[in-house]
C-alpha cells in the first residue's frame, strides 16, 4: 500500500549543526558559548539548542527546510514589528540553515498545567493563562487584515482545497489505514469532496497560526510568549481555536472548553451563531491531522510514544459524535469516527487512563425510548414497570423519586431492591469491563410509565452507587424532568 506525500517530511539530518551555530553565536556577541545543550526534539527534523556564555542564554535553530526557516523568520520580525510576544532574531545564516533566537526558558502552557493540575478541571491560575493566550490569538489572526505579506508561508499561501486534503489523506493514508479501520474508498473520497467544500464557506481572512497548541506556548513570568507558528497561512480563524482546545494530551472537560470559546469570541469581536456554523467541523479536522501526525510518527516510524495521544483523540471523537454536528452529511467518514471511538486496541496506547463516565437517565414510556445513535451505542435499558407504583397513591402522585417520601416507599418495598439487585450485578460487570478496556463512556436507561417515580428513583440508587464504588463520572439525567447532573 503505497503512501501518500504529505506537506512536509523533510530528512532527519544525521549530525548536529554545532559547528555552524557556534559561528553564528561568536560572529553575532563576539565570544564563544560556554554552554552547547542540545534540546528535547519534537516529531519534525528542525533541532534546538541552548547556547549560554555568562548571563546570556539564546536558542539556536537548525533547520533542513530552508523554505520553512524562511517563513518563521519572517513571521518573527513582522510579529515583534506589531509588538506580539514572540521571540526576537538575533541572527540568521539561511544558507546554512541555522538561526539564534531569545531564550523564552522552559516552561510551556502544557508543563505549567501539569504541575499545576490536581484533577480534571483546571485550576484558576492555569485557567488564566489559557485565556491570556487567548486573548492574544486575535492579535495574530488580524495580520492579515493588516497587510501582511504571505508570500513567505509554507508550504501554501491559504489553508485551500489543497490543505485540507493534504490533512485528510494524512488522516487516511497514515492512521486509517495504518490502525487498520476498516472504510469504503470511494466513499470516503466523496465524504472529503464535500467535507472540503463545507470548510470552504467559513470566512478565511486571518492568518492561521496552524499549530496554535499548549506545546508552543511559553509561560514567562506569568505572560504568554508564542513559537513554531511557521506553518501559518491565510485561513479560518475557528482552526486554531480548536487546535488550542482539542489539543489531545491537554485533555480540557467539555465545559472549559466552552467557557473558553466564549472568552475568545468575546475578545475577537465574533458572532457566535455566525462562528458555530463551521466550528465542529475545524475541530474535526484538526483531529484528524493531529491523528494523522501520531500514526506517521507512531504507526509508520515506530516512535510509539507519539501514539500516548491516541486515547485521548478517541475520547474527543466520541464526545463529538454525541455532542457536536460537524454541519455537513459525511457518512462514510462518520462510520470511521464510530469505528475509532470502539476500539478497544486504539485505547490501550501508553498508560493513559481516561476515565469512565456512566450516562443515567430515568423516562417514560410513553414518550420512547432514549435514543444513543452515536459513540459506541452500549448501555442498557431496565423496564421499571413491574415494580410498585407510589403515583397510585394520592399522597405521591404529585411527588417524584427525587422526593424524601417517595424514596422511602421504594426503599421498603422486597420487589424493588431485588430489582436493583440484579441491576447493580449486571451494571458491575460492564463497569469493571470499560475501564478495563480503557473505554469511556456507558448508557445505563431506566424506564416507567410516567417517568417521575420509579425511574427516577431506581437511576438516583444506580449513580449513587458507580460514584461510591468506582468513583466514575455519572451524567444523570432524568429527562421528564428536564434536569441532570454530571459529577
Amino acid at each position: 500500500m503505497p503512501l501518500k506525500k504529505t506537506e512536509k517530511e523533510p530528512a532527519v539530518p544525521k549530525t548536529l549543526p554545532e559547528a555552524p551555530l557556534r559561528a553564528l553565536y561568536r560572529k553575532t556577541f563576539g565570544r564563544e558559548p560556554e554552554v552547547f545543550e542540545p534540546l528535547r526534539a519534537d516529531g519534525g527534523a528542525r533541532r534546538l539548542f541552548r547556547l549560554k556564555d555568562g548571563a546570556r542564554s539564546v536558542i539556536g535553530a537548525f533547520g533542513p527546510d530552508k523554505a520553512e526557516n524562511r517563513a518563521f523568520l519572517n513571521f518573527s520580525r513582522r510579529f515583534r514589528a506589531e509588538k506580539l510576544p514572540v521571540p526576537e532574531i538575533y541572527a540568521a545564516d539561511e544558507p546554512q540553515g541555522v538561526y539564534l533566537e531569545e531564550d523564552l526558558g522552559s516552561t510551556t502552557l502544557f508543563e505549567y498545567m501539569g504541575a499545576e493540575r490536581k484533577g480534571a478541571e483546571l485550576p484558576p491560575q492555569v485557567l488564566d493563562a489559557y485565556k491570556k493566550a487567548l486573548d492574544w490569538l486575535p492579535r495574530f489572526q488580524q495580520q492579515v487584515g493588516k497587510g501582511m505579506d504571505l508570500s513567505a508561508c509554507y508550504p501554501r499561501a491559504s489553508f485551500d482545497r489543497q490543505s485540507i486534503m493534504w490533512d485528510l489523506n494524512y488522516f487516511k493514508y497514515y492512521f486509517l489505514k495504518l490502525a487498520k479501520i476498516p472504510f469504503n474508498e470511494q466513499k470516503l473520497e466523496d465524504d472529503f469532496a464535500r467535507f472540503a467544500d463545507f470548510l470552504l464557506e467559513a470566512p478565511a481572512d486571518s492568518f492561521l497560526y496552524r499549530d496554535f497548541q499548549s506545546r508552543n506556548i511559553m509561560l514567562r513570568g506569568g505572560q504568554p510568549w508564542f513559537i513554531d507558528y511557521q506553518g501559518g497561512r491565510r485561513g479560518a480563524p475557528h482552526y486554531d481555536l480548536a487546535s488550542l482546545l482539542y489539543d489531545a494530551k491537554a485533555d480540557l472537560t467539555p465545559e472549559t472548553r466552552s467557557a473558553l470559546r466564549r472568552h475568545y469570541l468575546a475578545a475577537a469581536g465574533l458572532d457566535q451563531k455566525a462562528f458555530m456554523r463551521h466550528y465542529h467541523a475545524f475541530v474535526y479536522i484538526r483531529i484528524m491531522q493531529a491523528m494523522g501526525a501520531y500514526g506517521l510518527r507512531g504507526f509508520y516510524e515506530g516512535k510509539t510514544h507519539f501514539l500516548n495521544s491516541v486515547p485521548y483523540a478517541v475520547r474527543n471523537i466520541e464526545w463529538l459524535l454525541r455532542n457536536a454536528d460537524p454541519g455537513v452529511k459525511v457518512p462514510e467518514l462518520e462510520q470511521c469516527f464510530k469505528r475509532i471511538a470502539a476500539s478497544s486496541y486504539l485505547r490501550q496506547f501508553g498508560k493513559t487512563r481516561l476515565g469512565l463516565t456512566v450516562r443515567i437517565t430515568s423516562f417514560s414510556f410513553k414518550n420512547g425510548l432514549p435514543l444513543d445513535d452515536k459513540g459506541h451505542g452500549g448501555g442498557f435499558v431496565f423496564d421499571c414497570r413491574a415494580l410498585p407504583n407510589p403515583g397510585r397513591y394520592e399522597r405521591y402522585a404529585q411527588l417524584t423519586g427525587l422526593d424524601a417520601p417517595v424514596a422511602e416507599f421504594l426503599k421498603k418495598e422486597p420487589e424493588v431492591e431485588k430489582f436493583l439487585a440484579g441491576v447493580f450485578a449486571i451494571v458491575d460487570m460492564s463497569v469493571e469491563n470499560y475501564l478495563s478496556r480503557n473505554f469511556t463512556s456507558l448508557m445505563v436507561n431506566f424506564g416507567c410509565t410516567g417517568g417521575r417515580h420509579r425511574s427516577v428513583y431506581c437511576a438516583e440508587a444506580l449513580a449513587a452507587r458507580v460514584r461510591q464504588k468506582y468513583g466514575a463520572r455519572v451524567e444523570l439525567l432524568h429527562r421528564e424532568q428536564q434536569g441532570g447532573t454530571a459529577k
